[in-house]
């Protein structure tokens, strides 16, 4: 008979060589009930990390989101096909993701500030202007602006 300290190495192996394999033993001791074969610790860091990806995203897709609104309106004679994709495209995907984890909409004001930071730094690069073109914070508003079928004119 195996000890804990064997079977706890034994899924931390598995977790380092296979981590489908490991995903897969996991899901089914889950399924079944069997916390002693869980490896608390790796599905800890996973957990963990799951969340950290889903805020990374959302800043990911604000911060190319606002970039693209932003060259929309202070560039009106050089708007192109392929902005009105990426907002659209940005647009969509923010809503599927504030879709399957609404409280990621919660720590949305607090994250705006340094996302429209970036986004204003970005488009003064790309569009050759001023930063000083462009407001310090960030002029919209989430629902009514930047998440909704509006469009900066």
């Amino acid at each position: 008979m195996a000890t804990a300290r064997q079977l706890e190495h034994a899924k931390t192996d598995l977790y380092e060589q296979d981590f489908l394999a490991w995903i897969d033993d996991q899901a089914q001791a889950l399924r079944e009930r069997q916390t002693g074969a869980l490896d608390w610790e790796n599905l800890r860091e996973e957990i963990e990390s799951m969340g950290r990806s889903q805020r990374n995203e959302l800043k990911s897709r604000l911060r190319v989101l606002l970039m693209h609104l932003i060259k929309w309106h202070w560039q009106p004679e050089k708007r192109t096909a392929s902005w009105t994709l990426t907002i659209k495209e940005q647009r969509a995907a923010l809503a599927d993701l504030l879709e399957t984890s609404p409280s990621l909409k919660t720590g949305t004001p607090r994250i705006i500030p340094s996302v429209w930071t970036f986004a204003r730094d970005a488009a003064a690069t790309e569009t050759g202007m001023g930063i000083d073109t462009f407001p310090e914070s960030c002029p919209w508003d989430m629902d009514t602006h930047i998440l909704a079928d509006w469009w900066p004119e």
